[in-house]
């Protein structure tokens, strides 16, 4: 204070940004009529005039030092213009103002480039080589190799040992228990207990055998020898047989309830989980055919159904009902016209204050963008316009592909249905940012970061967290 005292031109610069951040337009404009060279002068924080109007709000104290001919390029310490600041703080007239966004076209919050994301249970680090679950002679042959990988599962429980860490949602960390042919060779046997879906071979890695040294032997160039490939199995068990495994092997488990547990794993070993306990769920709902109520069989590596009556019509033509289905569900985080505000809502099953994006299935002959409008009202009573697409992750639980989007209200009043939901609120961008600082949150919480309901609430924020 001291300084600005000594000082009068540090003194007219603080009163100038003052001015802004209140919304002074009378006096900042009367103090500019006779100081003008002052319009692009900084703070010690590199904030300037049109910084502080664009980081309250004021449109009307933007538009008048646009007037005036200040530099909306400036940027301030942490590397910021005055429009990112606006975009992070969600006025989006200010936004579109300071981006030379006419009037009439989308919100700077629709019309921005999409960046793929990749969300948990969606990275993977193998190759489902689709090709070879036909080659059945193949498949045999790597189930029996000394390299090949199998993942147990029991009632879509995926075996599982303690790492011993904590990751950053509070978890502790869980590991895959990663078995080889002698580990499960007496339940390859019991075909009738058991499944074996193949999952891929291990991205970027072959051994080289063949090709590398001469082939000593009497069989074909082909027959029986390794390709270098590491594949991967997903078999899963009986409750009988996986109480006499884990007697047998101490140390290990099968994880269960679902959730929260399925969100231990790392990202990589998310991504297998999900592909495993996908298919073996399909497996596990659809022992008869769709078609005619016969048995069925699984074929090409665990992702066909094969009806065992020889003249069941879906043994002629391609037939859904014989693959593993997926259920579109879509996820939208809705914006208030303000573009401050988002809409969230909970269940009556979810913990005391938790709050997330609506949801709903996508009904047959109908687009996403239809989906997200219908559901957002039946669901909230809230109108929607225009909704783009964010991102998507595959949710095995037992198999949904949650559709992210993001969605511009066109209305505000709230009417829950108190059938899919108890209560929704629009929350502000304030609230949100309090939260993910991890400041405030005895009064509401969203999903944790594994979750695509935190990444959409994350992509509406933005990234720039040290405004």
């Amino acid at each position: 204070m001291a300084g600005l005292q000594g000082n009068p031109k540090l003194q007219l610069i603080s009163e100038l940004h003052n001015f802004a951040a209140v919304g002074d337009k009378v006096r900042l404009t009367a103090l500019l009529g006779h100081f003008p060279s002052l319009i692009n002068e900084t703070a010690k924080n590199g904030w300037t005039a049109l910084m502080y109007a664009a980081r309250n709000g004021h449109f009307e104290i933007v538009q008048a030092l646009l007037e005036k001919g200040c530099d909306r390029n400036v940027t301030n310490k942490s590397n910021q213009t005055a429009l990112e600041i606006a975009k992070f703080w969600g006025y989006k007239n200010i936004a579109n103002l300071l981006a030379n966004v006419k009037d009439g076209l989308e919100p700077f919050f629709l019309t921005s480039e999409a960046r793929e994301h990749e969300n948990y249970f969606c990275r993977t680090f193998l190759d489902r080589k689709s090709e070879k679950r036909v080659d059945s002679k193949w498949l045999n042959l790597k189930q029996k190799q000394p390299t090949s990988v199998y993942i147990l599962f029991s009632n879509l429980r995926p075996l599982a040992v303690s790492s011993g860490g904590e990751d950053s949602s509070s978890y502790p960390r869980v590991k895959l228990r990663k078995l080889c042919y002698t580990d499960i060779k007496e339940y390859l046997e019991q075909t009738e207990t058991t499944t074996l879906i193949f999952l891929g071979v291990e991205l970027g890695i072959e051994l080289q055998v063949k090709g590398s040294f001469p082939i000593l032997n009497s069989k074909g160039p082909d027959e029986d020898v390794d390709d270098g490939l590491v594949a991967w199995f997903a078999l899963s068990i009986d409750a009988t047989a996986a109480e006499e495994f884990t007697q047998k092997h101490q140390g290990c488990y099968f994880v269960h309830p679902p959730m929260p547990t399925l969100l231990q794993f790392s990202e990589n070993e998310a991504g297998i989980v999900a592909q495993a306990r996908s298919v073996l769920a399909w497996d596990s709902r659809y022992q008869f055919c769709p078609t005619c109520g016969s048995a069925t069989k699984l074929e090409d590596g665990g992702y066909k159904k094969a009806c065992l009556k020889e003249d069941c019509p879906s043994h002629e033509g391609v037939h859904n009902t014989c693959y593993p289905r997926v259920d579109p569900v879509v996820i939208m985080q809705v914006i208030h016209p303000d573009g401050n505000h988002c809409l969230l809502g909970r269940k009556k099953r979810f913990l005391p204050n938790m709050y997330t994006c609506l949801a709903g299935f996508v009904e047959p002959g109908e687009t996403i963008e239809n989906a997200v409008r219908r559901e957002v009202e039946e669901e909230s009573g809230v109108k929607v316009g225009q909704v783009r697409y964010v991102s998507c992750q595959p949710w095995p639980m037992p198999s949904s592909l949650m559709i992210g989007c993001i969605a511009s209200a066109v209305s505000t009043e709230i009417k829950v249905d108190n059938i899919e939901i108890e209560d929704a609120q629009w929350f502000s961008r304030e609230q949100v940012v309090e939260f993910l600082n991890k400041k405030n949150q005895s009064s509401f919480f969203v999903p944790p970061h594994q979750a695509i309901a935190h990444q959409l609430v994350k992509h509406w924020i933005g990234t720039n967290a040290n405004l």
